[in-house]
This record gives C-alpha cells, sequence and structure tokens, in this order.
C-alpha cells in the first residue's frame, strides 16, 4: 500500500475485513468475513454471506432471532481485540501521546519499544503519508507481532513504517543524522539510558516523551532528562478515564474506570549549547542519604518488576502466529521486517 491509511469507511464489507457484532446487551464479537462461513453464537449462526458486499450500521439476525448491529471496529477496539505480545498502550494514553507530543502530518517519528504495535498505529495516522515512523523494538518476536498487527490494520504494511531489531541507544545514531529527527516516543523499562541517542538525534524544539508504569522509573527519567542538559523541564502526567451511566434522570458514574495505567513525561529539545532554564524550586530539607538514593534507583528494573504481562512460550508462539492471519484471505502477506537506514529518511 502507498498511505498509512486505515479502512475507508465507505466502502462496502469485503472478504477479509474484520467486522464488529454488538448483540442487544452490547456484547462485541470481532470476526474476518470469509465466504460461506458461520458464526456461531449459543443461540443461533449468522452467515458471512449476508454481510459480505453490504455497508456497516446494518442489523443482522442470527438464527435465533436475535439481532446485531455491524460495523468495522474503530481505533480503541481494534487495539484491544488483537493479539498480543505485550501489554498495549491503552488509547487514553495514546491519545495523549499524539497530542501532546504534537506529532504532525509529516513529521519524523522514532519510536522504541513496538511491543504489539498499538502505539505504532497511532503514530502512524498522525504522521499521515508525507511522515514517517521508524520503530526499534529489542525482541524480534515483539517485532513480528507489531508487524502483523499494524498490516491487518492499514490492510497492509504501511510505505512509511520501518522496524529495526536492535538497542535504540546504539542503533539511532546509525540510522539519522544528528538533529533530523522531529519526535521520538519511548516505551521502555529504561528509557534514561536513551538519552544520549534521543538528545543528538532530536532537532532543536524536537518532542521527546516517554510513556513508564511505575513512579521509580517516571523520578529517574525526569532526573535523567535534567542531567543532560539538553532538555526543557519536563512535564509528568497520567490520564484516568471515567465512564457515566445515563438513563433518564439516572444518571450517576459507573463504578468501574480505568485508572493508572502509566505515566507521561515530556520535554523539549534545546538549541545545541543551550542549557534550560532552571526551575526554581521551594527550600526542601536535607537531601536523601545516599542509602536512600541507591534502594531508589540500584534495582534492576524488569517486566516482573514494573508487573508487565509479556507473552512467554506456547502463547508467545501462537501470537505471532494470529497476528495478521486476516490478511491471507485476500491481502498479500505483509514483507519481512526491514532494517532502518539512512534512506528511511
Amino acid at each position: 500500500m502507498t498511505e498509512a491509511s486505515h479502512t475507508d469507511p465507505r466502502r462496502a464489507l469485503k472478504i477479509g475485513e474484520k467486522i464488529q457484532l454488538t448483540d442487544p446487551k452490547g456484547r462485541m464479537h470481532t470476526i474476518v468475513l470469509a465466504p460461506g462461513e458461520l458464526f456461531h453464537t449459543h443461540k443461533g449462526l449468522i452467515e458471512h454471506d449476508a454481510i459480505i458486499g453490504r455497508t456497516e450500521g446494518i442489523i443482522v439476525s442470527n438464527t435465533g432471532g436475535i439481532d446485531f448491529q455491524v460495523f468495522r471496529p474503530r481505533y480503541e477496539d481494534f487495539v484491544l481485540s488483537m493479539p498480543r505480545g505485550a501489554a498495549v498502550v491503552y488509547p487514553k494514553d495514546s491519545g495523549l501521546i499524539v497530542t501532546l507530543g504534537d506529532i504532525f502530518p509529516g513529521a519524523v517519528v522514532v519510536e522504541a519499544g513496538v511491543g504489539s504495535g498499538a502505539l505504532s498505529m497511532a503514530l502512524l495516522r498522525a504522521v499521515g503519508p508525507t511522515g514517517r515512523l521508524h520503530s526499534f523494538e529489542l525482541r524480534e518476536e515483539f517485532a513480528t507481532i507489531a508487524a502483523g498487527n499494524i498490516a491487518d490494520f492499514f490492510d497492509g504494511r504501511p510505505d512509511n513504517w520501518s522496524v529495526t531489531v536492535g538497542d535504540l541507544s546504539e542503533e539511532l545514531p546509525q540510522a539519522y543524522e544528528p538533529g533530523t529527527v522531529d519526535r521520538v516516543v519511548l516505551d521502555m523499562l529504561t528509557p534514561w539510558n536513551t538519552l544520549d541517542a534521543v538528545s543528538g538525534a532530536l532537532a532543536p524544539g524536537g518532542v521527546v516523551i516517554a510513556y513508564v508504569a511505575t513512579v521509580p522509573q517516571l523520578s529517574r527519567f525526569v532526573e535523567a532528562l535534567r542531567a543532560t542538559e539538553c532538555f526543557s523541564e519536563p512535564q509528568s502526567m497520567e490520564a484516568m478515564v471515567r465512564g457515566w451511566h445515563v438513563d433518564g434522570l439516572a444518571v450517576r458514574p459507573d463504578h468501574r474506570m480505568i485508572a493508572h495505567t502509566g505515566f507521561l513525561v515530556i520535554a523539549r529539545r534545546m538549541a545545541p549549547g543551550v542549557a534550560p532554564l532552571e526551575k526554581k524550586k521551594r527550600p526542601q530539607g536535607a537531601p536523601a542519604s545516599s542509602e536512600d538514593v541507591d534502594a531508589w534507583t540500584k534495582p534492576e528494573v524488569t517486566n516482573e518488576a514494573v508487573g508487565a504481562r509479556v507473552a512467554q512460550g506456547k502463547k508467545l508462539r501462537r501470537v505471532m502466529r494470529e497476528a495478521g492471519k486476516r490478511l491471507d484471505h485476500d491481502v498479500s502477506t505483509p514483507e519481512s521486517d526491514t532494517q532502518g537506514s539512512k534512506e528511511d529518511q
């Protein structure tokens, strides 16, 4: 394909497309349309052929007389139902990353930690066909899963996306000349280890934004940004989303909400040789002892330590097989992962 644009909603539903069926109780089922196939529920069947060639927003009934709404999955629906090798960046956070990170059409964006590809999809839609996203991932299995999910989402692998399997700190200086990257997005365990490479690649005024899970990671990254004297004072935040129940005059907040998923840290690259303004601080008590600092910074940061769920063994191999599987119906298999280079810019 030539553009990173999601399925045109005006087109008729076709073979190989993912659709979402919603019953009267709000339960959602995601299926891939295939000729002659049947969708089974405990109260009846739905023929795929009754949907193929029609438009979104229709109602179809199963053999038991139960009605279902038919729509293409939204970005959020797709992300929360796609095969996962690692935990995904939730849409509430990817929306903030795109907006507060000022990811604009035509931007050159570098991403570290592709995971299952959820954030990559949001970044690709934001940069548009004239922009470029270059992802770096340490684990080849995750790069494979992300490539399948991204190709699945965009009906083929976007021409303006590349992925490099390797350490961002080592690979980024080889892929981009100094000052040629507009935005850097870090979704990784130890983002502070990448700051030498990131500060070199970012253009003056460029934005670095990190997504971290725990308070120690947040503290270490913010202090590391300050220590470089290459970035403006970092902003730190988290987002929580609470739905509301609305039924006539019965209006109240939902009992459940999407609370903490991660912290966002945002800073901007200063011009070379220009130190940032020092933040004015209120007088504080005695500085932390060396024992306290060691307890805060020395323990190894691992997925287990931060509570991140990562697929392993048989589950990981199953996810690798499932990612991008729907493209087998009528879209050619995505090309294998390619190594990024300076020609990618």
